[in-house]
């Protein structure tokens, strides 16, 4: 089944106007879902909200938002008064500025979508966007609506078409001194630099998302379709806590350890087809 557009509305550039649809470019659709069960009856679960205080269950008509402004004193907001300054969609990514594909820091990236044409006939205008962009390896900010809040919008040429990845604001990224202030500066060489730069290069290699597995999801997968089959699965293995040892020697043992470099590595095989559980 063809995805579902999360969004379709108008690229615009100065005068130039491209309608366009915005597909979600990752899902965590295809992971195992469970449900919470009675397990006294084998019945489903639900969840509901009650006053941390009576005890009391409260019906959803009585749930509404509050800010707590310290020690429990709650300012009140209704419904109305959260959708009247909510900004409206006007279903325009408005393009403000071009800047090289690599001038934004990583760390502001936060969801991929795919962008294409909605229309047949903005193919050519889509297309012709693009492709400038792609020869001089610009990428477009623009600003548009989704999901209700106002998102800048980084977009990118991307094979034949383009991706839009929704920003972080700059209040929502953490400055990396609050992380790195307390790593000690240290100046290290000789044979430890030396033995540290051969084992990267031996493991050199290229990303390819397909030798990397979800360890988790397949077991799983397998969990389920043991519990389907009535067979007893093993436990998995447990490693022990790493060793405390010698950093120079760890590197010398590393080094000669053989290890094939890392784009040499074969591919795990994937897990079975996997249903629903519950």
């Amino acid at each position: 089944m063809a995805p579902r557009a999360i969004w379709k509305g108008v690229f615009k550039i100065a005068e130039v106007t491209c309608p366009v649809a915005l597909y979600a470019a990752a899902s965590t659709s295809e992971r195992i879902s469970f449900h919470t069960l009675n397990r006294k009856t084998g019945n489903r679960v639900h969840r509901q909200f009650v006053d941390e205080v009576t005890g009391k269950p409260v019906e959803k008509d009585d749930q509404v938002k509050g800010y707590d402004r310290g020690d429990g004193d709650y300012i009140v907001l209704e419904p109305e008064e959260i959708a009247d300054v909510t900004p409206e969609s006007d279903k325009v990514l408005d393009v403000s500025t071009f800047l090289p594909c690599d001038e934004i820091d990583d760390l502001f990236f936060d969801r991929p979508y795919y962008v294409t044409p909605s229309t047949p006939v903005a193919a050519e205008a889509f297309g012709l966007i693009r492709d400038v962009m792609a020869s001089r390896e610009t990428a477009a900010l623009a600003r548009a609506t989704i999901f209700r809040r106002m998102r800048s919008i980084l977009i990118r040429p991307h094979e034949s078409g383009m991706i839009a990845t929704t920003l972080n604001f700059d209040y929502e990224v953490r400055p990396a001194e609050s992380a790195f202030d307390d790593i000690p500066k240290l100046k290290i060489e000789g044979e430890m630099l030396e033995l540290a730069e051969h084992i990267i290069r031996t493991k050199a290699g290229r990303f390819d998302p397909k030798a990397f597995d979800d360890r988790y999801e397949s077991a799983l997968a397998e969990l389920v379709k043991a519990k389907i089959e009535g067979r007893k699965i093993k436990p998995a293995k447990r490693t022990e806590p790493a060793k405390v040892v010698n950093l120079l020697d760890a590197l010398r043992q590393s080094a000669t350890s053989g290890d094939k470099p890392a784009g040499k590595r074969k591919a795990a095989g994937k897990a079975e087809p996997r249903r629903k559980a519950g």
